[in-house]
């Protein structure tokens, strides 16, 4: 299994170079055309790829959707969030190093810590005033250019200033998530920082309710190329969930209300 899935991550990759054929597939990797073909029909299953005439192509997620505010994404499945943020947080161990994307689930996290003793790393701004007054967290801002859509900071100034820190533990939302392949954003800076919260944090989890599941909305992708848990809610189906525990994946479900 393990083979498998490196395998089939390397050819997400050779899709993002351009189209792939089934036979030089095989060559490069030293497996039959049989393996191949159930490899991209895996990968096609899993929205990744799309198949072509002997081969395939990166899935693009068709066209764009047009994203939504912040305000607007907090009144959607808010209680699957708050579901989410509540199993999240009780993964916590005080004293840890943390990482907080933006987003209105990471939000709905973060709004829970009262009482908590960590240390925050976020370019998430709406919750600065709420983690500013609670005694035991110490918050670390992340500067860079303002997204109002989304109110967080990204981009260069956000990144040299992450590149410095290490975390326990980075929490990252998303506006859609594809087993194989990783998350999808609208903008080059957002998907950038969130590869480098991962690569600074001992721990990954993304947040992510039942909605965001394979979802391809937006044409910008971080991959997800390390072992990580998906805390997801509990109208997440076992057919959504698969493809991710297959990837090796460890999945989580909140539950719903009694």
């Amino acid at each position: 299994m393990r083979h498998s899935r490196s395998r089939r991550e390397a050819i997400v990759a050779e899709c993002a170079q351009g189209s792939v054929d089934v036979d030089r597939l095989a060559a490069r990797f030293g497996v039959t055309a049989s393996t191949i073909r159930r490899d991209l029909q895996t990968l096609s299953a899993q929205h990744a790829i799309t198949r072509t005439y002997g081969g395939a192509v990166l899935t693009t997620g068709h066209v764009s959707e047009a994203e939504e505010s912040l305000q607007a994404r907090r009144d959607l499945h808010r209680d699957a969030k708050a579901a989410i943020a509540a199993l999240a947080r009780s993964l916590l161990h005080d004293g840890e190093r943390l990482i907080l994307d933006g987003g209105s689930t990471v939000e709905a996290f973060g709004r829970g810590l009262h009482g908590r003793r960590h240390q925050v790393i976020t370019n998430n701004l709406p919750l600065l005033p709420i983690l500013a007054a609670e005694p035991g967290i110490e918050v670390l801002v992340l500067g860079g250019s303002l997204r109002a859509i989304s109110m967080t900071t990204n981009g260069p100034l956000a990144e040299q200033g992450l590149r410095q820190i290490a975390a326990d533990r980075c929490f990252l939302s998303a506006d859609g998530v594809v087993a194989g392949r990783g998350l999808c954003e609208a903008t080059l800076e957002q998907v950038a920082l969130k590869s480098m919260m991962m690569t600074q944090a001992a721990e990954v989890f993304v947040l992510a309710d039942a909605s965001k599941l394979g979802r391809t909305s937006q044409p910008f992708w971080a991959l997800l190329d390390r072992p990580l848990t998906l805390i997801t809610d509990a109208h997440a189906s076992a057919e959504q969930c698969r493809p991710f525990e297959d990837q090796g994946v460890q999945v989580m479900r909140a539950p719903g209300p009694p």
